[in-house]
């Protein structure tokens, strides 16, 4: 496997990784990937999950809903401030 384009930092951090664990940079990356593939995955959770989840404690809760109501007139500025000031 050849990985290009890595990010200098990351070259940087893997180095001195492998060095204090006494292994070269290509046994280092040996050990991470399983490690890393290993491990399972979290589940993706969206917002509306997450909100779920915190309030499900709580039981249902139906909410009032207010009737609608007509649109109020909008607002018209059509002066200007020259009009305001004379």
């Amino acid at each position: 496997i050849t990985v290009r384009s890595l990010d200098e930092d990351l070259k940087r951090r893997l180095r001195k990784r492998a060095a204090e664990n006494g292994r070269s940079v290509e046994q280092e990356v040996r050990e991470i990937l399983p490690a890393a593939l290993n491990q399972e995955a979290a589940p993706a959770r969206n917002l509306g999950s997450a909100i779920h989840k915190l309030f499900k404690p709580f039981g249902h809760t139906e909410l009032d809903i207010p009737p609608r109501e007509a649109m109020r007139e909008f607002q018209h500025f059509d002066e200007t401030l020259d009009d305001v000031r004379s």
